[in-house]
C-alpha cells in the first residue's frame, strides 16, 4: 500500500493541475494518461477508482480522521462530527487501536511491515512534544510493527519518506543520496519479503501547501519511484493499491485541501476483485483484509 498524502482527482486542466503538467511516465503507463479526472479508469494494466472522501460530513476533509478512517474503514469524521486535521485525538487513537489496519493484520497472523525509515530526531521531538505520531505510525505502533532506522537506511531496508534522503543530508546526517528508482527498488525488495507493506509519502500534502518544493518536482519524483518499483516487483504475485486522505496537490489554485475524490490505483494481481468493492476511503481497508478472510474485531464496551 503506497500512502500518498493530500492527492485528489482534479481536472484534466494543465492550467489547474500539476498531476497534468507533469512528467509522470509511469502513471501515464498505467492510466493511458495523467491521474486526473473523476470518473473511473480501467486499462490493461491498472484499475483506477475514485473514492470518496467527505464521508456525508459538511467541510474540507482532513488529516487526522481520513487516515484514520482510511486504516479502521469507520466513519472518524461522522465519530467526531467534523473532520479533524493534523494527528489523532485519544477517541480515534481508540479507535485505531482496535480496528486499525497494522492491528487488525496482526490479529490475522499476517506479517506486515511499514518501510519507513524514522529518526532519532523525530522521536526526541515527540518526546518533547513538538510532533505526535500520526495515524500511520501511532497504528504501526499499537501493533508492535518495527519501526526502521537509519541503520536499516543504509542497508536499503528501508525508505525514507523524501525517498532521496535529501533531507537527511540538509540535517547534518551523513548518508549517501539515493535516486528515486533506488528507492522504488528497495521498497520492492521490502515488500518481496513481507505480506503486506504500507509506504507513506506526504510530501506531496506538504507541496501542495507550500512547504516542501514545487508540485511538479515532488509528483516526478514520486513517479520515478513508483516505476522503478513496479518494474521490480512481480505484479502476477503482488497487488499494489495506491491511495489518500483527502484531494490538495491536485488543485494549483488552493493551498487548501479539496472536496475532490481521492484515487485508489490497482495494479497487479486480484486488482478488479479489489476494485469491485471500492466506494469511499472507508473500503479500502476492509476489502484488502477480505483478501486474508481476517475477521473485523468487536471493541469492548
Amino acid at each position: 500500500m503506497l500512502f500518498v498524502d493530500g492527492v485528489g482527482l482534479g481536472e484534466r486542466d494543465p492550467a489547474t493541475n500539476p498531476f497534468v503538467r507533469a512528467g509522470t511516465p509511469a502513471l501515464r503507463r498505467l492510466l493511458g494518461g495523467p491521474l486526473a479526472g473523476r470518473e473511473a479508469v480501467r486499462t490493461d494494466l491498472a484499475t483506477l477508482v475514485p473514492l470518496d472522501a467527505r464521508l456525508g460530513v459538511p467541510g474540507l476533509p482532513q488529516s487526522a480522521t481520513g487516515q484514520t478512517a482510511l486504516l479502521s474503514g469507520e466513519n472518524a469524521a461522522a465519530l467526531l462530527g467534523r473532520h479533524l486535521t493534523a494527528y489523532p485525538t485519544p477517541s480515534l487513537q481508540r479507535l485505531l487501536a482496535v480496528r486499525g489496519l497494522f492491528v487488525r493484520l496482526g490479529a490475522a497472523g499476517v506479517q506486515a511491515a511499514l518501510a519507513n525509515a524514522y529518526t532519532d530526531g523525530y522521536f526526541a521531538a515527540v518526546a518533547r512534544r513538538r510532533l505526535r505520531h500520526g495515524a500511520i505510525t501511532l497504528n504501526a505502533m499499537q501493533a508492535g510493527v518495527r519501526l526502521r532506522d537509519l541503520a536499516d537506511l543504509r542497508a536499503g531496508r528501508a525508505v525514507y519518506h523524501d525517498l532521496t534522503n535529501a533531507g537527511l543530508r540538509r540535517q547534518g546526517l551523513e548518508i549517501a543520496l539515493v535516486s528515486p528508482e533506488d528507492a522504488g527498488r528497495r521498497l520492492a525488495a521490502i515488500a518481496r519479503a513481507e505480506t503486506f507493506t504500507v509506504f507513506e509519502f506526504f510530501q506531496t500534502d506538504l507541496a501542495a501547501h507550500g512547504r516542501a518544493g514545487e508540485p511538479i518536482e515532488v509528483i516526478e519524483r514520486y513517479d520515478r519511484m513508483l516505476g522503478a518499483a513496479l518494474d521490480a516487483l512481480d505484479l502476477g504475485e503482488t497487488l499494489v493499491v495506491m491511495t489518500s486522505d483527502h484531494g490538495n496537490l491536485e488543485d494549483g489554485r488552493t493551498t487548501a485541501h479539496t472536496l475532490n475524490p481521492v484515487p485508489a490505483l490497482l495494479v497487479g494481481a486480484g486488482r478488479d476483485v479489489l476494485a469491485s468493492r471500492l466506494g469511499a476511503i472507508t473500503d479500502v481497508v476492509p476489502a484488502c483484509l477480505d483478501l486474508w478472510s481476517a475477521p473485523a474485531p468487536v471493541p469492548s464496551a
